[in-house]
């Protein structure tokens, strides 16, 4: 059962590398490591990346504020992308410029918004005995997308104002919202990461046990990687 882990875990992190190598091969890399998107995913290849290769070793994988934070950022990636940016009935629906992207960069697209969330979803549902997140793990989480706000609007103030992607998201673009509406829009995000941190954890409490106890997370009573 390690070296199963340890295989599916390495294919997850190699789907969010491979995802970011063709990103960064098709555009500019200081432009793709603007985005969220890539933030998320470079955590899921470092963490299922360590998570591969401390299976492999019959340790412990990662702390579960770091699978768990992976986890949820990777799922509001996913959840975004799919709900938000590529539906048309959004106010911030971008379906007319993914539906025109073509080979290594549809590639890419479906890799980091489709298959490394669902991959690190199966991660925690079959391979991650449950009962190791905490409640304070919500609020903990939130520190990366809180990070990510400060940089996207810092960045899009020091950037020219005929820069095309100055804002990376359309919900975080001040010139067309102002900072009070972008604002507003982050603060209905970060409940939404909350909230759905939360639902991780509750779930994390109430989900059956599918890979036994082999490669867990930590014992119900370890101490220090809470």
């Amino acid at each position: 059962m390690p070296y199963v882990t340890s295989l599916l875990r390495g294919l997850i992190a190699l789907a969010a590398a491979t995802g970011i190598v063709i990103e960064c091969v098709e555009g500019s890399p200081l432009v793709v490591f603007s985005f969220f998107t890539i933030w998320s995913n470079t955590a899921v290849a470092a963490v299922l990346g360590l998570g591969a290769v401390r299976a492999w070793r019959r340790l412990p994988p990662p702390a579960p504020l770091w699978t768990g934070g992976v986890l949820l950022c990777i799922s509001v990636v996913g959840l975004v992308f799919h709900l938000v940016l590529d539906n048309p009935a959004s106010p911030f629906n971008q379906a007319a410029e993914i539906a025109r992207l073509t080979g290594p960069r549809a590639v890419a697209n479906q890799l980091l918004h489709t298959v490394t969330p669902l991959g690190v979803l199966l991660d925690w549902l079959l391979l991650t005995p449950p009962g190791a997140l905490r409640w304070r793990h919500a609020a903990q989480w939130l520190a990366a997308p809180g990070a990510y706000l400060l940089f996207a609007l810092t960045r899009g103030a020091l950037l020219p104002p005929d820069t095309p992607t100055r804002y990376t998201y359309p919900f975080l673009d001040v010139t067309a919202h102002g900072y009070a509406g972008v604002l507003t829009n982050a603060l209905v995000l970060a409940l939404a990461f909350y909230a759905l941190g939360l639902a991780l954890v509750t779930a994390d409490r109430f989900r059956p046990a599918v890979a036994g106890r082999v490669n867990r997370i930590s014992s119900l009573g370890a101490g220090g990687l809470k």
